[in-house]
C-alpha cells in the first residue's frame, strides 16, 4: 500500500459552515421546480454537490449531448499534447456521410482541430465528431471504446455509449445525474466555453463556401451567464439540455432530458439556475492547476514534482453563510517512481471541518518525468557516499 506524508495549513475564514451533505435531503423536499421533462438535475460544478434532482438515474436517450463525452477526449488529448489546436485533420468519407446534425465536410477536406471543435460546440456537427474521433483514436469504433472507458472511470453506471454523436441506436443511453459528471469533468477545461459559449461563428470564413453556426443553446444568448454546453434532440429523446452558467463565482450545471419542446426546455433549465443562483453561494479556495506541494520521486530525471490541483476547488454555502475554521490538508503520496505522467495522482487535498472531511480532491502531476538513466543515478549515488564521507 502506497504511504502518504502529510501536512495540515490551517485557513480562519469568515464565520458558521454550512455542510454540503446536507443539501441533498432537503432539496428532495422540492420536486416542484421543475415539470414537463423525463428527468433533471442541477449540481454545483466545484464540489458536485446535487442541489435538486428528479429521476436523475433513469436511463434514456442523450441524443447530441453524447457529444459532451465526445469534446471531453478532445480536450484532454489536447492537455496531454497528443492533439494540437491548429493541427490540420482531414475528413474521411464515412465522416462526411453522417447524416443530422452536420458542419457538411467533404471527404478529404480539412479543418483545424479548432474549427472541428467549433463545429462541434456550436453547430452540434455529427461529420466533425466523427473525423475527429478517427484523428484521435483511428476509427470511430475505437473512440467509443474509449468513451465507455472513460464513462467507467468516472464511475458512471448507467451509461454506455454506441457512437460519438448522439445518432438513435439502440442501447446507447445515459442519465441526467451521469450527464451531469461528464460536464463537470469537461468544465476543468476551462478553455472549453470559448467555444460552447459561442452564439455564433463562421467556417471556411475566407472561402465562397462560407458556413454560419448558430448554437442551438438559445440561453447562451439570452441567460446571463450561461456559456454552454450541449443541447440534443431526436424523435425519441425529445428535446434535451445540459446546460452551466457562472455567477458571482458559482458555476452550475444543470441537465434536463424529454422536454415536449424547445422553448419548454430553456423554460426548466431556466428555473434550475434561477434556483441555484437565489439560494447558494460557493466561496472559491483553489484554482485548477495550482501548486500545493513538491513530491519526491525516486529513479527520476527530477527529484521533485510540483503537486498541482487537477480541477478548482471551492466550498459550497446556502445564500448568506459564510465559512470559517477549515483546515487544508495536503497528503503527498510517499515512494514515488518515475516514469510519471503528467496528470498522474500524485496526492491529494482535503477540507476539514470540525475532525470532518468535507471535501477531497485529488492532486496531480504538474509535467512528466522520465526515469534517469544508469549513469545520472550512479552520479547521484556517488555524491551521496562522498558526502556520507566527508
Amino acid at each position: 500500500m502506497k504511504r502518504f506524508v502529510s501536512f495540515i495549513v490551517t485557513s480562519f475564514l469568515l464565520t458558521s459552515l454550512w455542510i454540503p451533505s446536507a443539501f441533498a435531503a432537503e432539496e428532495k423536499k422540492n420536486t416542484d421546480i421543475v415539470s414537463n421533462v423525463k428527468s433533471a438535475i442541477l449540481i454545483e460544478r466545484d464540489t458536485g454537490t446535487v442541489l435538486y434532482e428528479k429521476n436523475s438515474n433513469e436511463e434514456l436517450p442523450p441524443a447530441s449531448m453524447t457529444k459532451i463525452m465526445t469534446m471531453l477526449l478532445i480536450m484532454e488529448a489536447i492537455d496531454e499534447g497528443k492533439l494540437s489546436w491548429n493541427e490540420k485533420v482531414r475528413t474521411s468519407e464515412y465522416a462526411a456521410s453522417m447524416g443530422g446534425s452536420q458542419i457538411f465536410l467533404e471527404p478529404g477536406e480539412e479543418m483545424t482541430t479548432k474549427e472541428m471543435l467549433r463545429g462541434i460546440a456550436i453547430g452540434s456537427g455529427n461529420d466533425a465528431s466523427v473525423a475527429m474521433a478517427e484523428r484521435i483514436a483511428g476509427s470511430e469504433d475505437a473512440f467509443v471504446d474509449m468513451m465507455n472507458a472513460k464513462a467507467k472511470e468516472l464511475g458512471l453506471k448507467h451509461t454506455f455509449f454506441k457512437n460519438t454523436t448522439g445518432l438513435p441506436v439502440s442501447g446507447h443511453y445515459s442519465t441526467a445525474a451521469d450527464m451531469a459528471i461528464m460536464a463537470k469533468e469537461l468544465l476543468k477545461y476551462e478553455g472549453i466555453t470559448k467555444f460552447t459559449g459561442m452564439y455564433e461563428a463562421y467556417l471556411r470564413e475566407n472561402t465562397d463556401k462560407k458556413f454560419w453556426l448558430v448554437n442551438t443553446n438559445k440561453l447562451v444568448r439570452f441567460y446571463p451567464g450561461v456559456d454552454g454546453l450541449k443541447t440534443g434532440f431526436t424523435a425519441e429523446a425529445k428535446y434535451c439540455l445540459t446546460a452551466t452558467a457562472q455567477k458571482d463565482g458559482m458555476r452550475v450545471i444543470a441537465v434536463v432530458f424529454g422536454a415536449p419542446t424547445s422553448k419548454e426546455r430553456n423554460a426548466q433549465v431556466t428555473k434550475l439556475l434561477n434556483y441555484a443562483f437565489a439560494q447558494y453561494q460557493t466561496h472559491p479556495m483553489f484554482k485548477r492547476n495550482q501548486t500545493l506541494g513538491l513530491a519526491k520521486v525516486s529513479k527520476g530525471k527530477e527529484k521533485k514534482i510540483e503537486a498541482v490541483t487537477s480541477e478548482p476547488i471551492s466550498i459550497l454555502t446556502k445564500k448568506g453563510e459564510k465559512i470559517q475554521d477549515v483546515k487544508q490538508k495536503v497528503i503527498l503520496q510517499k515512494n514515488l517512481k518515475a516514469p510519471i505522467t503528467k496528470g498522474d495522482q500524485v496526492g491529494k487535498i482535503e477540507l476539514i471541518k470540525n475532525g470532518k472531511v468535507i471535501l477531497e480532491s485529488p492532486l496531480v502531476a504538474s509535467k512528466s518525468v522520465k526515469e534517469a538513466g544508469w549513469w545520472t543515478l550512479y552520479k547521484r549515488a556517488f555524491g551521496m557516499f562522498t558526502k556520507s564521507g566527508k
